[in-house]
């Protein structure tokens, strides 16, 4: 009884019994009067004898009932198989496409995410079927994406480790000298791997939206002049130029002022990395209607229109970036600047207007009590 195709049969014979029944008692209880009128209007414009029109009357009344039922009961079984064939037909166009979706979803369920369902006719069918090969690209992209992260991670680690290794081999070979500066290298590579580690958990969390966030009321002015003017050295050292600019009036946000420290770390650190000698980096920040925008700008190697998105994928590198031999980042800083700043109820974009002329990151997050 809990198979979809007998519930559909017995709902086709249940319907049909139905009205089977309620035709049998309408007809049943009208056609005797309806014949005994009819007779006795008959019987009226003629002469008969005593008793002769009443024991007829009776007799045909009785024959007329008997016919009935005969004829109403033959009727209810026609109908009864008539139904019950065309309840048959009906679940099995239902059950089959249902069976199709069913060996799909196992198939998607067994790693094959590749299966499509043949949209059938109906609507409703037709809408699940399509979710359903929705889910399987969907978890198709997500496969893909996770082997890629492993492999993208493998690459990261396996740079630091080539140094590690072939400096600890040189030094047990006394082929380098055991010196504060080979040390320092190995210390460096560790500390990056360290880094990249530290970088991972960050990712996982903030694509899991579990990111640790500790909001008060804060004014944006002094988290990011602060944040900037950290990495000033950095930016002389590669020959730089930095201004900070954010303004006369309070702009106060409910955020994580550490995390918001993160992420102009972040985007400066990766202007610095992204523009050539006698550039500039600018900070800005400001009010616009509801929300406090957060601008690093740069005269740097600037982006195409396929990488402003793009930038924000996990381990991504611009194609043709010339500061990619010497970037010491993990290469995930702006996805995770994008996750801090969602969980903020903000957005993190990209704006250039072309390779060669700079770049613009903005991170919008919403005003203290908006």
């Amino acid at each position: 009884m809990n198979r979809l195709s007998v519930r559909l049969v017995l709902s086709h014979l249940l319907v049909a019994l139905l009205g089977a029944l309620a035709t049998f008692v309408i007809v049943r209880q009208l056609a005797p009067a309806l014949f005994d009128e009819t007779l006795r209007r008959a019987q009226a414009g003629g002469p008969r004898g005593p008793g002769q029109g009443m024991g007829q009357s009776t007799g045909l009344r009785e024959q007329f009932a008997t016919a009935v039922d005969q004829a109403l009961l033959i009727g209810a079984l026609v109908g009864a198989g008539v139904a019950a064939i065309f309840g048959i037909l009906a679940a099995w166009r239902l059950i089959r496409p249902l069976g199709r979706l069913r060996t799909a979803t196992h198939r998607i369920a067994d790693g094959h995410y590749d299966t499509a369902v043949a949209v059938p006719k109906e609507a409703e069918l037709a809408d699940l079927a399509n979710d359903v090969n929705s889910l399987g690209r969907t978890l198709a992209e997500t496969e893909a994406r996770r082997l890629r992260l492993l492999g993208e991670v493998a690459h990261e680690m396996r740079t630091p480790l080539t140094v590690i290794d072939g400096y600890v081999e040189g030094m047990i070979d006394n082929v380098l000298p055991t010196d504060t500066a080979s040390l320092g290298q190995v210390g460096e590579e560790s500390r990056r791997l360290r880094r990249l580690a530290d970088d991972l958990s960050a990712l996982s969390r903030a694509e899991e939206g579990r990111l640790q966030l500790a909001p008060a009321r804060v004014d944006v002015r002094q988290v990011v002049a602060s944040a900037a003017e950290r990495l000033r050295p950095q930016v002389h050292d590669a020959g730089l130029s930095l201004s900070v600019d954010c303004g006369p009036v309070a702009l106060t946000v409910d955020a994580d002022a550490d995390r918001l420290s993160q992420v102009v770390t972040n985007l400066v650190g990766n202007a610095i990395r992204a523009t050539p000698v006698d550039g500039s980096v600018s900070v800005t920040c400001a009010a616009r209607g509801s929300w406090v925008e957060i601008a690093v700008a740069d005269t740097g190697e600037g982006l195409a229109a396929e990488d402003l998105n793009r930038v924000f994928e996990r381990f991504y590198r611009v194609r043709g970036r010339t500061s990619i031999a010497t970037d010491s980042g993990t290469g995930i800083g702006l996805t995770i600047s994008r996750g801090i700043i969602r969980a903020h109820g903000g957005e993190l974009t990209a704006a250039s207007a072309g390779l060669g002329n700079g770049a613009v990151f903005t991170a919008r997050i919403p005003v203290a009590g908006a």
